[in-house]
């Protein structure tokens, strides 16, 4: 898989730092001996290509990793998928070509298992990609990001630039999108079930069958699969990043459900869409290079719940207080 690059001392930017994935980089690689570059949106708009140039230019990153992104679970998706595409396409265009331009020594690109064809041969193989048909429902988002490891690939190929992509499988943990319309399963089921909770509701209605089958990881595991990627990776296949474990939507519903304490019904729309049926990765490259997850989901779940209800008493969310 190539040489391991030696990042002591190299001046590394986290784009996106302050999302899930990128604040828990943020918090690894202060374990590394690393000079940490981050900017806020407000700093530096990622679609703004003069201002990304200007900024680079100024600050000098050796490597790169590029977490920023605009995200969100199905409902997003589907109802702003101009938004989802054009964004994701400017971000992953204007950060690798800026840093192809400058000669950064790495960038690690950050995908989604979604990339990945709908009705995918499971576990899902990088060589898997563009297949077959994309699940319509985050299409949009799907294709920006194959756009972006395509751009990385092709800039390896042309130049030689060490440029690789990871596809993490459905991640949580502290730092989710809490209390955001349009955000992904967990964060959205724990919110929901803590709500019907604290308002003693019966019966809480969830998207869908509850049968699709998905793979989660703990945000900080992937921040330590990202880091021995970055070390030990060179290649143009995307390196997958999962948990190998597969749960029902349903069960899953159930394990909140517990986390949290809510002991009403769960029952299931199914006039609303299910997605992918399945979508589990074949991760085995990342394991031979010594990384395994770490965290069980209950207690990652847990964890996540914990922030939840940290976020919550800083935003001073009403609901919330009253518990």
């Amino acid at each position: 898989m190539g040489e391991q690059l030696d990042i002591s001392g190299s001046r590394v930017w986290v784009a996106g730092h302050t999302g899930l994935v990128g604040s828990a980089l943020v918090k690894r690689l202060r374990q590394e001996n690393v000079i940490l570059l981050t900017a806020s949106h407000g700093q530096l708009d990622l679609r703004h290509q003069q201002n990304l140039k200007d900024w680079m230019n100024a600050n000098q990153p050796e490597i790169i990793i590029l977490a920023a992104a605009k995200v969100g679970g199905i409902g997003a998706n589907a109802e702003f998928p101009a938004d989802f595409m054009n964004d994701n396409l400017a971000i992953a265009q204007n950060v690798i070509h800026q840093a192809a331009q400058q000669k950064v020594r790495k960038l690690v690109f950050l995908g989604s298992s979604c990339i990945y064809p709908k009705y995918a041969e499971q576990p899902i193989k990088p060589e898997a990609l563009l297949t077959g048909a994309l699940e319509p429902t985050n299409e949009a988002y799907a294709l920006a990001k194959i756009a972006g490891l395509k751009l990385c690939q092709f800039y390896r190929q042309q130049y030689g630039h060490d440029f690789i992509s990871v596809m993490p499988c459905n991640l949580y943990g502290p730092g989710d999108r809490w209390l955001t319309v349009g955000a992904h399963v967990i964060p959205s089921l724990i919110n929901r079930l803590h709500l019907a909770m604290l308002e003693n509701q019966a019966n809480v209605s969830i998207w869908g069958s509850g049968k699709p089958l998905r793979e989660f990881l703990y945000s900080d595991d992937l921040a330590t699969a990202i880091v021995v990627a970055l070390k030990n990776y060179s290649h143009e296949l995307p390196l997958n990043m999962g948990s190998a474990e597969e749960i029902s939507i349903a069960d899953l519903a159930k394990i909140i459900a517990r986390v949290i304490g809510y002991k009403g019904q769960l029952s299931f729309d199914t006039s609303k869409p299910d997605g992918t049926p399945r979508k589990v990765m074949d991760s085995s490259v990342i394991g031979s290079l010594g990384w395994q997850p770490q965290t069980s989901l209950e207690d990652g779940l847990r964890q996540a719940y914990a922030d939840y209800l940290e976020y919550c008493k800083r935003s001073d969310n009403i609901l919330v207080n009253k518990s």
